[in-house]
């Protein structure tokens, strides 16, 4: 079972994602994209990716906006889970707005 980072570990984690910030037990990055049909393929790339990992975020879609959440929520905070998903999403929308 993987552990709860502690607050040093999170904000060691946070200098290796620079569009992530701490709120609470999650792990959170906005990001705008050039429309909808951008904002929606990155959902549905990120929900691969976390459905082959059995690691789920939390995501909110506002038109060419998406708010990404990561939290472990069977250990009620973060984990090295999130800290790689959120690795992960940053290569999504690199490749996606690059």
């Amino acid at each position: 079972m993987t552990e709860l980072l502690t607050d040093n570990q999170v904000s060691e984690a946070l200098q290796h994602l620079p569009e992530w910030r701490q709120e609470g037990a999650r792990l959170v990055r906005t990001v705008e994209f050039a429309g909808f049909p951008q904002a929606i393929q990155a959902v549905n790339r990120v929900a691969e990716i976390a459905e082959s990992e059995n690691h789920h975020p939390d995501m909110d879609v506002r038109y060419n906006a998406v708010t990404f959440a990561c939290t472990t929520h069977s250990q009620g905070g973060i984990t090295a889970n999130d800290t790689s998903l959120a690795q992960e999403i940053d290569g999504v929308v690199e490749q996606l707005r690059g």
